[in-house]
């Protein structure tokens, strides 16, 4: 299974991680608590706990626990929910501009001027026609409320003249065509000010959205399944270790095995991005002021997928982190490689959370 991930990671559990620190403000972010098993299409108004719809597209929820409207096998293809028993699904472009939204409550208002990272995971269905390469955010004061089928544009929000909102478009290069793994979509946003709810979805036409048609006679759209929704303040977030905690910066124990938090990749490259150079120049400038200091990278995946594309995966991001430290000037005698595939999981890989942490990438360091 290909991991063709926006924001990939090779990295012990990101959301785990993250959930860990920094205090998520969307309420029900993986869809688990619900008021009834859902039964039936259009169900996500009726069924699901602090989540709603704002128009009158019928976005969907599915959860395990049912088998019309079950995971990981529905009407629009197969799933697996990585992040519990329930996710949702909804349409991000259709025929005649139809559309689809969900609209999240949030545990308390955003503070002016603080900026916040805004994080979910998709997965295209099977029976989509095309993919599209741009998610748009709406953040307002109240929830939103309005009777329409087509794209939430601005001047149907600016009807509701005592509500206060602004939109932001997470777009990428790559289209999201991935139907086999779950995608990391994330941006970051500066709050206006007292923003207590989030809406998702594509707020443009047809006319305006990029998209990639892949199907030939194509009906179906573009359906996108959405899970584990996340917005934390950037203050919280930057404040995480690049390891563990055992391993700060100022202490690197020898002959130990320390996870990287921050290596991440692009979309279906091995191009590290700019947040991830970010840290890695920290332990960077940890190798410089000791050059007695040798580094091993070692690089491992879960189990799911071939065993052979695991292993050109863990073996082609090893060596751009490598490649990275090179380019600062470490010299290529004091860093070395290894990637593993999935063979050395440190947790049972038949549960969500045992894939997550083996998927990782971690160091030793020794003395020359």
């Amino acid at each position: 299974m290909k991991r063709s991930l926006w924001y990939c990671t090779l990295l012990i559990s990101f959301i785990g991680i993250k959930n860990g620190v920094s205090q998520n403000l969307v309420l029900n972010p993986s869809f688990e608590s619900h008021i009834n098993c859902p039964v039936r299409l259009g169900n996500f108004n009726d069924d699901l706990n602090s989540w709603s719809t704002p128009t009158k597209g019928s976005t969907d929820y599915f959860h395990a626990c049912s088998e019309a409207m079950g995971t990981p096998k529905n009407f629009n293809g197969t799933q697996i929910s990585d992040f519990g028993k329930g996710y949702a699904g909804f349409y991000l472009y259709a025929p005649n501009d139809y559309r689809e939204y969900m609209q999240a409550e949030l545990t308390e208002p955003l503070v002016q001027g603080e900026t916040y990272e805004l994080s979910f995971f998709v997965s295209l269905a099977e029976r989509s026609d095309f993919a599209i390469n741009a998610f748009g955010a709406v953040f307002s004061k109240n929830k939103i409320d309005i009777q329409i089928l087509k794209p939430l544009s601005k001047m149907q929000l600016y009807k509701d003249k005592a509500n206060i909102f602004s939109s932001i478009e997470i777009g990428y290069s790559h289209f999201a065509n991935d139907t086999k793994d779950w995608m990391l979509v994330t941006t970051e946003y500066e709050a206006k000010g007292n923003e207590k709810y989030l809406i998702l979805g594509n707020f443009k036409t047809n006319a305006r959205t990029r998209k990639f048609l892949f199907k030939k006679g194509a009906k179906q759209g573009a359906y996108y399944y959405i899970d584990m929704v996340s917005l934390v303040s950037k203050g919280q977030s930057d404040a995480q270790p690049v390891v563990d905690a055992e391993s700060r910066i100022e202490s690197y124990a020898l002959n130990k095995t320390h996870l990287f938090k921050h290596v991440l990749f692009d979309f279906d490259t091995y191009t590290l991005l700019s947040s991830a150079k970010e840290h890695l120049k920290k332990t960077y400038d940890y190798l410089k002021a000791d050059p007695s200091l040798r580094m091993v990278i070692h690089g491992h995946t879960d189990n799911i997928g071939t065993s052979n594309y695991n292993q050109r995966l863990s073996n082609n991001r090893c060596r751009a982190v490598v490649d990275y430290f090179l380019i600062l000037g470490l010299s290529k005698e004091r860093i070395s490689w290894e990637g593993h595939g999935g063979a050395l999981p440190i947790a049972d890989n038949t549960s969500a959370t045992g894939r997550k942490k083996n998927r990782r990438v971690e160091f030793i360091l020794t003395k020359q």
